[in-house]
C-alpha cells in the first residue's frame, strides 16, 4: 500500500509510536519522522525532570512536525506525534491540511508495563496519569483511524495499514480496529 497522506502516529507515551511508525512507513513506502526529535532541549530536559509540558511548551514542536508534514504533502510520510488534544491536531492539520491520524489506543495497564521496560527513553512513567488526563481521542470529523496496541509490534502495524485502507479521506470518519 502506498499513501500520498501524511500518518501522524498519535497517543500517549508508551503506546508504541516510535515502534509502529517506522513499521507503518515501511509498509506504506514513505520516510518516517521520529517526532521526538522535533522537540527543543528544554521540552526534553523539561520531561525528563517529570515535569508535563504545557501549551506554550508543545507550540514551536507541533509547527516543526507540521511544516515536515507539509513538505511532505502529496509524496506522503509518517510522523509520530503524541496529538493528544483536538487543539493539537487542529495545529498540525492548519500545517499540513490533509494529514491523516492512526490513534493508537490501549489498556493503561498495558500502556505502564510497556514504558517501564524500555530503556533510553526521557519520559517517565510517573508523567503517564498527565498523558491519559490530556487525551482527547479522535473526533468523528477528524481524518483518522483508532488502532489497539494489544499484540505485537508487526500485528499493530497491519491493523493499523488494514484501518487506513478502510479509511475514506473524502468523508474524513474516524473508524476504530
Amino acid at each position: 500500500m502506498r499513501t500520498p497522506h501524511v500518518v501522524v502516529v498519535m497517543g500517549v507515551a508508551g503506546t508504541g509510536k516510535t515502534t509502529i511508525g517506522p513499521l507503518l512507513a515501511a509498509r506504506l513506502c514513505v520516510p518516517y519522522a521520529e517526532g521526538d526529535d522535533f522537540h527543543p532541549e528544554a521540552n526534553i530536559a523539561k520531561m525528563s525532570a517529570g515535569t508535563p509540558l504545557d501549551d506554550a511548551d508543545r507550540g514551536p514542536w507541533l509547527d516543526a512536525i507540521g511544516a515536515w508534514a507539509h513538505g511532505r504533502d502529496g509524496l506522503g510520510g509518517v510522523v509520530s506525534c503524541s496529538a493528544l488534544k483536538r487543539a493539537y491536531r487542529d495545529r498540525l492539520r492548519a500545517a499540513a491540511p490533509g494529514v491523516v491520524f492512526v490513534h493508537l489506543a490501549g489498556d493503561r495497564a498495558l500502556i505502564e508495563d510497556r514504558m517501564s521496560h524500555r530503556q533510553g527513553h526521557f519520559m517517565p512513567t510517573a508523567l503517564l496519569d498527565s498523558q491519559f488526563a490530556t487525551l482527547q481521542p479522535l473526533e468523528a470529523d477528524e481524518a483518522g483511524v483508532a488502532v489497539d496496541v494489544s499484540g505485537a509490534p508487526e500485528e499493530i502495524a497491519e491493523r493499523a495499514v488494514a484501518a487506513l485502507r478502510e479509511l475514506d479521506p473524502a468523508t474524513s470518519q474516524t473508524r476504530t480496529s
